[in-house]
Protein backbone atom coordinates (compact mmCIF):
# COMPACT_ATOMS: atom_id res chain seq x y z
CA UNK A 1 0.00 0.00 0.00
CA UNK A 2 1.48 3.24 -1.27
CA UNK A 3 1.80 6.45 1.33
CA UNK A 4 -0.52 8.92 1.43
CA UNK A 5 0.76 11.62 -1.16
CA UNK A 6 2.13 14.77 0.43
CA UNK A 7 -0.28 17.64 -1.10
CA UNK A 8 2.74 20.53 -0.77
CA UNK A 9 4.27 18.63 -3.38
CA UNK A 10 1.58 18.81 -5.56
CA UNK A 11 1.08 22.13 -5.73
CA UNK A 12 0.77 23.30 -9.01
CA UNK A 13 4.23 25.32 -9.13
CA UNK A 14 5.20 27.41 -12.11
CA UNK A 15 8.71 28.10 -13.85
CA UNK A 16 8.44 31.64 -14.11
CA UNK A 17 11.71 33.06 -12.61
CA UNK A 18 13.24 30.25 -13.72
CA UNK A 19 12.56 30.48 -17.29
CA UNK A 20 13.84 34.28 -17.45
CA UNK A 21 17.17 32.16 -17.20
CA UNK A 22 20.31 31.52 -14.84
CA UNK A 23 21.40 35.33 -15.41
CA UNK A 24 19.28 35.98 -12.37
CA UNK A 25 20.02 32.82 -9.81
CA UNK A 26 21.96 29.99 -8.88
CA UNK A 27 20.82 26.80 -8.15
CA UNK A 28 21.55 25.47 -4.72
CA UNK A 29 20.60 22.76 -2.08
CA UNK A 30 18.87 23.22 1.39
CA UNK A 31 21.19 22.41 4.47
CA UNK A 32 20.04 18.78 6.06
CA UNK A 33 19.08 19.47 9.59
CA UNK A 34 19.30 17.66 12.80
CA UNK A 35 15.50 17.55 13.45
CA UNK A 36 12.61 19.64 12.44
CA UNK A 37 10.07 20.19 14.62
CA UNK A 38 6.87 22.41 13.40
CA UNK A 39 6.24 25.48 15.19
CA UNK A 40 3.96 27.50 13.43
CA UNK A 41 1.96 27.00 10.56
CA UNK A 42 -0.30 29.46 8.76
CA UNK A 43 -3.44 27.66 7.86
CA UNK A 44 -5.17 31.05 6.15
CA UNK A 45 -2.53 30.61 3.75
CA UNK A 46 -2.36 27.30 3.27
CA UNK A 47 -6.29 27.40 2.10
CA UNK A 48 -5.05 31.23 0.07
CA UNK A 49 -2.75 28.21 -1.99
CA UNK A 50 -5.50 26.36 -2.83
CA UNK A 51 -5.70 23.52 -0.22
CA UNK A 52 -7.90 22.54 2.69
CA UNK A 53 -5.51 22.42 5.85
CA UNK A 54 -7.37 20.03 7.46
CA UNK A 55 -5.68 17.36 4.73
CA UNK A 56 -2.25 19.18 5.62
CA UNK A 57 -0.06 17.01 8.73
CA UNK A 58 2.18 18.87 10.15
CA UNK A 59 4.82 16.59 8.84
CA UNK A 60 3.90 17.20 5.69
CA UNK A 61 4.94 20.80 6.45
CA UNK A 62 7.82 19.63 8.02
CA UNK A 63 8.92 16.95 5.05
CA UNK A 64 8.27 19.82 2.37
CA UNK A 65 9.76 22.95 4.64
CA UNK A 66 12.14 21.74 6.81
CA UNK A 67 13.77 18.63 4.86
CA UNK A 68 12.56 20.21 1.49
CA UNK A 69 11.96 16.82 0.29
CA UNK A 70 10.59 16.24 -3.41
CA UNK A 71 11.00 19.88 -4.49
CA UNK A 72 13.87 21.16 -7.08
CA UNK A 73 15.59 22.82 -8.08
CA UNK A 74 16.33 25.36 -5.50
CA UNK A 75 17.03 29.35 -6.50
CA UNK A 76 19.38 31.33 -4.84
CA UNK A 77 18.57 35.21 -6.15
CA UNK A 78 21.33 36.98 -7.44
CA UNK A 79 20.71 41.19 -6.17
CA UNK A 80 22.77 44.07 -5.24
CA UNK A 81 21.88 47.06 -3.20
CA UNK A 82 22.63 50.09 -1.23
CA UNK A 83 23.39 49.46 2.38
CA UNK A 84 23.15 52.62 4.45
CA UNK A 85 24.47 54.57 2.03
CA UNK A 86 26.54 53.05 0.77
CA UNK A 87 26.84 50.11 -2.68
CA UNK A 88 27.27 46.61 -2.20
CA UNK A 89 28.04 44.39 -4.89
CA UNK A 90 28.50 41.18 -2.68
CA UNK A 91 24.77 40.53 -2.04
CA UNK A 92 22.24 37.68 -3.33
CA UNK A 93 20.29 35.09 -0.85
CA UNK A 94 22.61 33.94 1.72
CA UNK A 95 20.56 32.33 4.01
CA UNK A 96 17.73 31.44 1.74
CA UNK A 97 16.11 30.72 -1.79
CA UNK A 98 12.95 30.61 -3.83
CA UNK A 99 11.27 27.25 -3.65
CA UNK A 100 9.16 27.37 -5.80
CA UNK A 101 5.95 30.05 -7.51
CA UNK A 102 2.11 29.11 -7.84
CA UNK A 103 -0.80 31.16 -8.67
CA UNK A 104 -3.43 31.59 -5.46
CA UNK A 105 -7.29 31.13 -5.60
CA UNK A 106 -7.31 34.61 -6.72
CA UNK A 107 -5.23 34.38 -9.39
CA UNK A 108 -1.91 36.08 -8.28
CA UNK A 109 1.41 34.46 -8.75
CA UNK A 110 3.11 33.97 -5.21
CA UNK A 111 6.68 33.36 -4.18
CA UNK A 112 7.59 30.33 -1.52
CA UNK A 113 11.08 32.07 -0.15
CA UNK A 114 12.87 30.29 2.53
CA UNK A 115 14.66 31.63 5.03
CA UNK A 116 17.62 29.84 7.29
CA UNK A 117 17.85 26.65 4.48
CA UNK A 118 21.53 26.83 4.69
CA UNK A 119 24.46 28.46 2.61
CA UNK A 120 24.46 29.78 -0.56
CA UNK A 121 27.36 31.13 -3.18
CA UNK A 122 26.30 34.81 -1.49
CA UNK A 123 26.39 33.48 1.89
CA UNK A 124 29.46 35.84 2.22
CA UNK A 125 31.03 33.61 5.16
CA UNK A 126 28.09 33.08 7.13
CA UNK A 127 26.29 30.06 8.27
CA UNK A 128 23.21 30.21 6.29
CA UNK A 129 20.70 29.84 9.39
CA UNK A 130 17.93 31.93 10.95
CA UNK A 131 17.48 31.87 14.87
CA UNK A 132 14.21 30.16 16.66
CA UNK A 133 13.88 34.16 17.85
CA UNK A 134 14.58 35.85 14.44
CA UNK A 135 11.47 33.32 12.67
CA UNK A 136 9.53 34.00 16.05
CA UNK A 137 9.58 37.61 15.31
CA UNK A 138 9.07 37.40 11.41
CA UNK A 139 5.57 35.37 12.29
CA UNK A 140 4.27 38.39 14.85
CA UNK A 141 5.56 41.00 11.95
CA UNK A 142 3.59 39.59 9.37
CA UNK A 143 0.29 38.88 11.10
CA UNK A 144 0.10 42.07 13.16
CA UNK A 145 1.29 44.10 9.98
CA UNK A 146 -1.39 42.01 7.68
CA UNK A 147 -4.17 43.15 10.54
CA UNK A 148 -3.03 46.85 10.50
CA UNK A 149 -3.78 47.19 7.17
CA UNK A 150 -0.05 46.97 5.78
CA UNK A 151 0.69 45.87 2.29
CA UNK A 152 2.66 42.66 3.97
CA UNK A 153 4.71 39.12 3.21
CA UNK A 154 3.57 36.87 5.79
CA UNK A 155 5.23 33.24 7.37
CA UNK A 156 3.76 30.37 6.12
CA UNK A 157 5.38 27.98 8.05
CA UNK A 158 8.32 28.31 10.93
CA UNK A 159 10.24 24.84 11.35
CA UNK A 160 12.95 24.50 14.63
CA UNK A 161 15.88 22.39 13.24
CA UNK A 162 17.66 21.49 16.06
CA UNK A 163 21.37 23.91 15.70
CA UNK A 164 22.92 25.82 17.78
CA UNK A 165 23.69 28.90 16.82
CA UNK A 166 26.24 31.59 17.74
CA UNK A 167 25.04 35.23 17.36
CA UNK A 168 26.51 38.65 18.41
CA UNK A 169 22.37 40.19 19.40
CA UNK A 170 21.30 37.24 21.22
CA UNK A 171 22.35 35.20 24.65
CA UNK A 172 24.40 32.28 22.57
CA UNK A 173 23.96 29.80 21.94
CA UNK A 174 20.39 30.11 20.50
CA UNK A 175 18.28 27.48 18.67
CA UNK A 176 17.74 27.24 14.88
CA UNK A 177 14.78 27.27 12.03
CA UNK A 178 13.59 27.47 9.29
CA UNK A 179 10.54 29.29 7.90
CA UNK A 180 9.10 29.54 4.84
CA UNK A 181 7.55 33.08 3.71
CA UNK A 182 4.52 33.82 1.18
CA UNK A 183 5.56 36.48 -0.86
CA UNK A 184 4.33 38.20 -4.35
CA UNK A 185 8.16 38.75 -5.62
CA UNK A 186 11.45 38.17 -3.93
CA UNK A 187 12.62 40.87 -6.83
CA UNK A 188 13.95 43.82 -5.69
CA UNK A 189 15.01 47.11 -6.15
CA UNK A 190 18.49 45.55 -5.89
CA UNK A 191 18.14 42.90 -8.26
CA UNK A 192 17.59 45.82 -11.30
CA UNK A 193 20.97 47.39 -9.25
CA UNK A 194 23.10 44.59 -10.31
CA UNK A 195 22.18 44.29 -13.73
CA UNK A 196 23.23 48.43 -14.12
CA UNK A 197 26.55 47.23 -12.47
CA UNK A 198 27.12 44.62 -14.48
CA UNK A 199 26.23 46.85 -17.73
CA UNK A 200 23.38 44.32 -18.82
CA UNK A 201 20.27 46.34 -20.00
CA UNK A 202 18.96 43.59 -22.25
CA UNK A 203 18.85 41.11 -19.45
CA UNK A 204 16.97 44.37 -17.35
CA UNK A 205 14.62 45.06 -19.94
CA UNK A 206 13.93 41.28 -20.16
CA UNK A 207 13.58 40.90 -15.90
CA UNK A 208 11.24 44.34 -16.25
CA UNK A 209 8.73 42.68 -18.65
CA UNK A 210 8.25 39.46 -16.48
CA UNK A 211 7.37 41.78 -13.41
CA UNK A 212 5.05 43.85 -15.14
CA UNK A 213 3.86 40.79 -17.05
CA UNK A 214 2.95 38.97 -13.93
CA UNK A 215 2.89 41.99 -11.34
CA UNK A 216 1.17 44.80 -13.30
CA UNK A 217 -0.67 42.86 -15.79
CA UNK A 218 -3.36 45.53 -16.27
CA UNK A 219 -0.93 47.93 -18.04
CA UNK A 220 0.00 46.43 -21.41
CA UNK A 221 -3.74 46.85 -22.47
CA UNK A 222 -3.38 50.64 -21.41
CA UNK A 223 0.02 51.00 -22.75
CA UNK A 224 1.19 48.82 -25.50
CA UNK A 225 4.70 46.98 -25.22
CA UNK A 226 7.13 49.48 -25.60
CA UNK A 227 9.09 52.33 -23.55
CA UNK A 228 5.81 53.88 -22.28
CA UNK A 229 4.81 50.19 -20.76
CA UNK A 230 7.55 50.53 -18.75
CA UNK A 231 7.21 54.08 -17.55
CA UNK A 232 3.81 53.45 -16.34
CA UNK A 233 5.24 50.57 -14.40
CA UNK A 234 7.78 52.60 -12.83
CA UNK A 235 4.99 55.34 -12.07
CA UNK A 236 2.69 52.61 -10.59
CA UNK A 237 5.32 51.41 -8.60
CA UNK A 238 5.94 54.78 -7.09
CA UNK A 239 2.07 54.92 -6.32
CA UNK A 240 2.59 51.55 -4.35
CA UNK A 241 6.02 52.05 -2.06
CA UNK A 242 4.07 55.63 -1.65
CA UNK A 243 1.10 53.70 -0.06
CA UNK A 244 3.52 50.93 1.48
CA UNK A 245 5.34 54.12 3.64
CA UNK A 246 2.16 55.55 4.57
CA UNK A 247 0.74 52.30 5.98
CA UNK A 248 4.38 51.61 8.30
CA UNK A 249 3.80 55.21 9.23
CA UNK A 250 -0.09 55.18 10.58
CA UNK A 251 0.87 51.42 12.04
CA UNK A 252 3.81 52.91 14.08
CA UNK A 253 6.11 50.29 12.09
CA UNK A 254 9.77 50.52 11.91
CA UNK A 255 11.23 48.26 9.09
CA UNK A 256 14.73 48.50 10.03
CA UNK A 257 16.87 48.11 7.23
CA UNK A 258 15.26 50.36 4.32
CA UNK A 259 18.01 49.28 1.87
CA UNK A 260 17.45 48.86 -1.83
CA UNK A 261 17.65 45.10 -0.86
CA UNK A 262 15.19 45.01 0.89
CA UNK A 263 12.51 46.82 -1.94
CA UNK A 264 10.30 44.92 -3.69
CA UNK A 265 9.49 45.20 -7.13
CA UNK A 266 5.63 44.24 -6.42
CA UNK A 267 5.56 46.94 -3.77
CA UNK A 268 5.44 44.62 -0.93
CA UNK A 269 6.74 45.00 2.75
CA UNK A 270 9.13 42.27 3.42
CA UNK A 271 12.44 40.47 5.30
CA UNK A 272 11.53 41.37 9.04
CA UNK A 273 15.08 41.39 10.60
CA UNK A 274 15.67 44.02 13.63
CA UNK A 275 11.79 45.85 13.10
CA UNK A 276 10.19 47.41 15.53
CA UNK A 277 6.93 48.95 16.74
CA UNK A 278 6.75 52.29 18.05
CA UNK A 279 6.00 52.54 21.88
CA UNK A 280 5.80 56.20 22.21
CA UNK A 281 5.67 58.95 19.72
CA UNK A 282 9.05 59.30 18.44
CA UNK A 283 9.78 59.92 14.91
CA UNK A 284 13.39 59.34 15.88
CA UNK A 285 13.04 56.02 16.80
CA UNK A 286 15.28 53.19 14.96
CA UNK A 287 14.83 49.74 14.98
CA UNK A 288 18.17 48.32 14.37
CA UNK A 289 20.94 49.11 16.86
CA UNK A 290 23.62 49.49 14.56
CA UNK A 291 21.53 52.36 13.03
CA UNK A 292 23.37 54.72 14.78
CA UNK A 293 22.86 57.76 12.49
CA UNK A 294 19.08 57.42 12.52
CA UNK A 295 19.06 56.83 8.75
CA UNK A 296 16.13 54.62 9.19
CA UNK A 297 14.54 56.15 11.88
CA UNK A 298 10.85 55.79 12.51
CA UNK A 299 9.82 59.27 10.62
CA UNK A 300 12.41 59.28 8.15
CA UNK A 301 10.74 55.84 6.55
CA UNK A 302 9.05 58.18 3.90
CA UNK A 303 11.52 60.07 2.68
CA UNK A 304 13.90 56.87 2.13
CA UNK A 305 11.25 55.05 0.00
CA UNK A 306 11.57 57.66 -2.08
CA UNK A 307 15.21 58.08 -1.91
CA UNK A 308 15.27 54.68 -2.89
CA UNK A 309 12.86 54.64 -5.67
CA UNK A 310 15.17 58.14 -7.34
CA UNK A 311 18.41 55.12 -6.33
CA UNK A 312 16.00 53.16 -8.89
CA UNK A 313 15.79 55.48 -11.77
CA UNK A 314 19.73 55.16 -12.03
CA UNK A 315 19.02 50.81 -13.77
CA UNK A 316 15.82 51.72 -15.09
CA UNK A 317 17.60 54.76 -17.35
CA UNK A 318 19.31 52.13 -19.33
CA UNK A 319 16.27 51.69 -21.23
CA UNK A 320 14.06 54.84 -20.41
CA UNK A 321 14.84 58.60 -20.72
CA UNK A 322 15.18 60.12 -17.18
CA UNK A 323 12.34 62.94 -17.86
CA UNK A 324 9.52 60.88 -17.64
CA UNK A 325 10.95 58.77 -14.94
CA UNK A 326 11.40 61.82 -12.47
CA UNK A 327 7.63 62.81 -13.45
CA UNK A 328 6.27 59.88 -12.22
CA UNK A 329 8.21 60.23 -9.21
CA UNK A 330 6.92 63.59 -8.56
CA UNK A 331 3.50 62.65 -6.92
CA UNK A 332 5.00 60.55 -4.01
CA UNK A 333 4.09 62.91 -1.52
CA UNK A 334 0.70 63.60 -2.27
CA UNK A 335 -0.14 60.18 -2.61
CA UNK A 336 1.44 59.56 0.38
CA UNK A 337 -0.01 62.37 2.37
CA UNK A 338 -4.02 61.22 1.24
CA UNK A 339 -3.00 56.58 2.03
CA UNK A 340 -1.60 58.12 5.84
CA UNK A 341 -4.23 60.46 6.30
CA UNK A 342 -6.80 57.18 5.00
CA UNK A 343 -4.97 54.44 6.98
CA UNK A 344 -5.07 56.55 10.29
CA UNK A 345 -8.72 57.21 10.12
CA UNK A 346 -10.03 53.89 9.94
CA UNK A 347 -7.92 53.52 13.14
CA UNK A 348 -9.87 56.36 14.60
CA UNK A 349 -13.12 54.43 13.16
CA UNK A 350 -13.63 56.12 10.38
CA UNK A 351 -13.67 54.37 6.92
CA UNK A 352 -14.62 56.76 4.17
CA UNK A 353 -17.26 54.34 2.85
CA UNK A 354 -19.22 55.43 6.41
CA UNK A 355 -19.57 58.81 5.62
CA UNK A 356 -21.98 60.80 3.41
CA UNK A 357 -21.16 62.38 0.13
CA UNK A 358 -18.99 65.51 0.78
CA UNK A 359 -18.72 65.09 4.54
CA UNK A 360 -14.85 64.44 4.08
CA UNK A 361 -14.42 68.24 2.81
CA UNK A 362 -17.03 69.86 5.73
CA UNK A 363 -15.67 67.67 8.97
CA UNK A 364 -12.53 69.22 10.50
CA UNK A 365 -9.50 66.99 10.04
CA UNK A 366 -8.80 64.62 12.82
CA UNK A 367 -5.71 63.23 11.80
CA UNK A 368 -3.28 66.56 12.83
CA UNK A 369 -4.90 66.72 15.91
CA UNK A 370 -4.30 62.95 16.66
CA UNK A 371 -0.71 63.07 15.78
CA UNK A 372 -0.05 66.31 17.99
CA UNK A 373 -1.99 64.28 21.11
CA UNK A 374 -0.23 61.21 20.64
CA UNK A 375 3.41 63.53 20.43
CA UNK A 376 2.26 65.58 23.81
CA UNK A 377 0.96 62.66 25.73
CA UNK A 378 3.20 59.82 26.99
CA UNK A 379 1.14 56.88 26.12
CA UNK A 380 1.88 54.11 24.09
CA UNK A 381 0.82 54.35 20.41
CA UNK A 382 -0.40 51.41 19.63
CA UNK A 383 -2.25 51.18 22.66
CA UNK A 384 -3.94 54.47 21.95
CA UNK A 385 -6.25 53.04 19.27
CA UNK A 386 -6.57 49.53 21.26
CA UNK A 387 -7.84 51.86 24.22
CA UNK A 388 -9.91 53.94 22.07
CA UNK A 389 -11.95 50.66 20.54
CA UNK A 390 -12.47 49.16 23.89
CA UNK A 391 -14.23 52.62 25.35
CA UNK A 392 -16.76 52.46 22.28
CA UNK A 393 -16.82 48.73 22.36
CA UNK A 394 -17.53 49.11 26.42
CA UNK A 395 -19.53 52.44 26.76
CA UNK A 396 -20.90 52.91 23.30
CA UNK A 397 -20.23 56.19 21.00
CA UNK A 398 -20.56 59.70 23.79
CA UNK A 399 -23.54 61.61 23.30
CA UNK A 400 -21.72 64.76 23.60
CA UNK A 401 -17.97 65.78 23.26
CA UNK A 402 -17.77 66.11 26.66
CA UNK A 403 -18.80 62.80 27.85
CA UNK A 404 -15.76 61.15 26.10
CA UNK A 405 -12.85 61.07 28.60
CA UNK A 406 -9.86 60.28 28.45
CA UNK A 407 -9.09 56.21 28.03
CA UNK A 408 -5.93 54.77 28.25
CA UNK A 409 -5.70 52.96 31.50
CA UNK A 410 -2.69 53.85 33.74
CA UNK A 411 -1.99 56.91 31.74
CA UNK A 412 -1.12 60.48 33.11
CA UNK A 413 -3.89 63.46 32.04
CA UNK A 414 -3.01 64.59 28.79
CA UNK A 415 -2.52 67.77 27.66
CA UNK A 416 -5.53 69.97 27.87
CA UNK A 417 -5.43 71.79 24.81
CA UNK A 418 -4.42 69.07 22.83
CA UNK A 419 -7.37 66.64 24.43
CA UNK A 420 -9.85 68.86 23.67
CA UNK A 421 -8.96 69.55 19.94
CA UNK A 422 -8.75 65.95 19.22
CA UNK A 423 -11.84 65.16 21.24
CA UNK A 424 -14.03 67.54 20.04
CA UNK A 425 -13.08 66.48 15.72
CA UNK A 426 -13.09 63.09 16.67
CA UNK A 427 -16.62 63.41 18.24
CA UNK A 428 -17.86 65.61 15.08
CA UNK A 429 -16.64 62.68 13.07
CA UNK A 430 -18.67 60.35 14.83
CA UNK A 431 -21.83 62.29 14.37
CA UNK A 432 -21.30 62.76 10.26
CA UNK A 433 -20.93 58.87 10.26
CA UNK A 434 -23.94 57.12 8.11
CA UNK A 435 -23.27 54.18 6.98
CA UNK A 436 -24.51 53.21 3.17
CA UNK A 437 -26.49 49.98 4.47
CA UNK A 438 -28.20 51.34 7.33
CA UNK A 439 -25.73 50.48 9.82
CA UNK A 440 -26.19 52.29 13.10
CA UNK A 441 -23.08 54.80 13.70
CA UNK A 442 -22.16 52.84 16.97
CA UNK A 443 -21.95 49.84 15.07
CA UNK A 444 -19.95 50.97 11.81
CA UNK A 445 -17.41 52.78 13.92
CA UNK A 446 -16.64 50.33 16.32
CA UNK A 447 -16.60 47.55 13.62
CA UNK A 448 -14.22 49.78 12.09
CA UNK A 449 -12.12 49.84 15.60
CA UNK A 450 -11.72 46.51 15.74
CA UNK A 451 -10.86 45.85 12.06
CA UNK A 452 -7.89 48.04 12.06
CA UNK A 453 -6.65 47.73 15.28
CA UNK A 454 -4.46 45.42 17.55
CA UNK A 455 -5.64 44.95 20.85
CA UNK A 456 -1.91 44.28 21.91
CA UNK A 457 0.72 45.99 19.51
CA UNK A 458 3.82 43.53 19.52
CA UNK A 459 6.06 46.40 20.48
CA UNK A 460 9.68 44.90 22.17
CA UNK A 461 8.60 44.34 25.88
CA UNK A 462 5.91 42.14 24.40
CA UNK A 463 7.90 40.31 21.96
CA UNK A 464 10.30 39.55 25.08
CA UNK A 465 7.47 38.20 26.77
CA UNK A 466 6.80 36.01 23.77
CA UNK A 467 9.92 34.72 23.44
CA UNK A 468 10.75 34.12 27.28
CA UNK A 469 8.68 31.96 27.46
CA UNK A 470 9.39 29.91 24.23
CA UNK A 471 13.53 30.29 25.75
CA UNK A 472 12.91 29.21 29.31
CA UNK A 473 10.05 26.56 29.41
CA UNK A 474 9.86 25.99 26.17
CA UNK A 475 5.83 26.93 26.05
CA UNK A 476 4.25 28.55 23.13
CA UNK A 477 0.94 29.17 24.56
CA UNK A 478 2.14 33.63 24.90
CA UNK A 479 2.44 33.29 21.11
CA UNK A 480 -0.62 30.98 20.47
CA UNK A 481 -3.05 33.22 22.29
CA UNK A 482 -1.72 36.43 21.10
CA UNK A 483 -1.94 35.28 17.38
CA UNK A 484 -5.75 34.22 18.41
CA UNK A 485 -5.78 37.51 19.32
CA UNK A 486 -5.10 39.06 16.35
CA UNK A 487 -6.75 37.04 13.76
Amino acid sequence: MSARPNPLLGLPFVGALEDLGPEYWDVVEATAFPLTRLRFRNDPLLHQLGLDPATVSDDDLEAAYGRFEGRAPLLALRYHGHQFGTYNPLLGDGRGFLYGQLRDRHGQLQDLGTKGSGTTPWSRGGDGRLTLKGGVREVIAGEALQRLGVTTSRTLSLIETGEDLWRGDEPSPTRSAVMVRLARTHLRFGTCERLLFRRQPAQLERLLRHVVAVHYPHLAAIHGDGEPLLVAFYAELVQRVARLAAEWMAAGFIHGVLNTDNMSLAGESFDYGPYAFLEGWDPGFTAAYFDHDGLYAYGRQPLVCQHNLRLLQEPLAMLLPRAPLEAALEPFGAIYDAHHRRCLLRRLGFDAALLPAGALAELPDPVPPTLRLLAGWPVPYGAFFAALAQRIRAGGLPATAEDLGPFVAEAPAPPRAEWLAWRDSWWHWSQAVAAPDGTAAEAAIGGCLQRWNLPETPVRPVIERIWSAIDEQDDWTPLQQWLARTV
